[in-house]
């Protein structure tokens, strides 16, 4: 353990305590320490080039005897998964951690998903995870069984749940974690026994038609106070990989998010770190690359801190589309983006909107950025946001106010922008110290927005009908970038 123990203890080192006073969660986060184990499984079976499985241990899941190991661990403890001689990998279908239980997947150790989606199914609705259905034939088959809002999403709670079950859950419980310098691989991109395709060939043939379609996520969270998620590394989610609901006190520290690894995969709706509902939140020193939002905040998230991060091919730092219940209280201090569609995006529209404020942005960089910064009412389901008005109808209207943007270079060319809904819901944002470089008058789209600058190349339309410029103080518009010089690494 000494090799895994300087390597997470070097953040400690580097990096030290998050303060308070330099973050919105409201808590004093420091680097989390790893458990004494209560019992140490070791693996029993080998996986080699390409991920691959002798098909014989297909069938061989450990989920009885991780989850016997999970049931009857004291709290404050650990279940060690552990590599033996020749053996690296552990199999395994749902697993649900318990009050102050660490799993600790070891250096060198693989947790493998099972291919098996029966393995994900509830016991009240067989045979339907895997599988994609117009939403007429779901509900013909399914009768008056609860429907979630979006079928594909993992349903956990009081009611008759439909869809999938996910690989890890935590459910009402507190203090539990999932660590480890090892991965957790949830196998998107391979066949699933029974089926032709794979969970993310499903996903995306259910694209087109608007399909609902029933797939699992890597870990899922509700109401689980303090949870952490620390040094692991999660590959190939078949859908979300970390999804957190009704949490006071969440940590994901030093996890790495790689989705796909396999070059060229297509990979669908594989979100990297998701909360919603949930207050005093830190994502730190994390490297995330994962063909979707890197983060995506949703509705009633406040007090939240992600600092320390490096985002790669993703959609970038997001938060919405739903903020109907609001969103407040955001710092993101210290982030790279490396070819994301997206740099600092906020997104909804009059279906789903409410209000967002109070979110800080500083010192970040972003290079391969198509729309650096994209505060948008019009969301459209689209991987960037539409630079106009879809023309929606309803009344669940975006606000965005209190929105700073301070020591931003972006250090290629790329979009802004910039709009409030309406007149009653203008958008409020200041720019200190923000630069895109090459950006030309055309790639600025202002609408309905209220800004505030000082010191930033963007192009500002002050006679732009509908929106209110102002300057800060004349004596802040040198446009000295934020220094990025070797910020942009290799994902490690």
């Amino acid at each position: 353990m000494k090799a895994y123990k300087w390597k997470i203890c070097s953040w400690g080192v580097m990096f030290g305590v998050l303060s308070v006073a330099t973050a919105q969660d409201m808590r004093q986060v420091e680097e989390p320490k790893i458990p004494g184990a209560c019992v140490t499984l070791m693996a029993d079976k080998f996986v080699g080039v390409d991920r691959q499985m002798a098909e014989a241990d297909e069938s061989k899941l450990d989920t009885a005897r991780i989850q016997n190991a999970l049931d009857h661990c004291a709290p404050g403890k650990s279940v060690e998964l552990k590599e033996t001689l020749g053996k690296n990998a552990f199999l395994t279908g749902p697993l649900q951690l318990r009050e102050g239980v660490t799993l600790l997947v070891g250096k060198g150790i693989t947790l493998f998903g099972s291919r098996n989606p029966k393995d994900y199914d509830y016991a009240t609705t067989p045979n339907v995870c895997g599988t994609s259905e117009t939403s007429e034939t779901i509900e013909r088959t399914l009768g008056n069984q609860r429907m979630p809002t979006n079928a594909m999403r993992p349903n956990v709670g009081p009611a008759t749940p439909v869809g999938c079950r996910p690989l890890i859950s935590i459910v009402s419980v507190s203090n539990a974690a999932v660590m480890g310098e090892g991965t957790i691989d949830g196998r998107g991109d391979m066949r699933l026994i029974g089926h032709d395709y794979s969970w993310w060939e499903m996903a995306r043939k259910a694209e087109p038609g608007n399909k609902k379609y029933y797939s699992t996520r890597l870990i899922v969270a509700n109401h689980a106070d303090g949870l952490i998620l620390y040094g692991i590394a999660l590959h190939n989610s078949p859908n979300f990989h970390v999804s957190v609901n009704g949490t006071n006190g969440f940590t994901a520290w030093g996890v790495h998010i790689k989705t796909p690894t396999v070059v060229g995969t297509d990979a669908r709706n594989t979100d990297g770190i998701d909360p919603g509902s949930s207050t005093n939140v830190t994502v730190a020193h994390s490297w995330i690359d994962n063909d979707d939002d890197n983060i995506a905040i949703k509705t009633g998230v406040t007090h939240m801190s992600v600092l320390h991060n490096h985002f790669y091919n993703g959609h970038g730092m997001s938060i919405g589309s739903e903020t109907l219940t609001g969103d407040s209280f955001l710092l993101v201090d210290d982030l790279v983006e490396d070819h994301t569609t997206s740099g600092i995006r906020i997104k909804s529209n009059v279906t789903r909107g409410g209000l967002v404020h109070d979110m800080v942005y500083q010192n970040i960089c972003m290079r391969d950025v198509q729309v650096p910064i994209a505060i948008s009412p019009y969301y459209n389901n689209g991987t960037t946001d539409q630079f106009y008005d879809p023309g929606f109808k309803g009344d669940k209207i975006p606000h965005y106010k209190a929105i700073a943007l301070r020591n931003i270079t972006a250090i290629t060319a790329g979009d802004v922008l910039i709009a409030g809904a309406d007149e009653n819901h203008r958008t409020e944002v200041t720019l200190e110290n923000v630069h895109i470089e090459k950006i030309t008058p055309e790639q600025v789209h202002l609408k309905l927005s209220d800004i505030t600058y000082g010191e930033t190349n963007i192009p500002l339309d002050k006679t732009l009908k509908g929106n209110a410029v102002k300057l800060i103080s004349a004596s802040t518009t040198k446009n000295n970038a934020y220094n990025c010089e070797g910020k942009f690494v290799q994902m490690w």
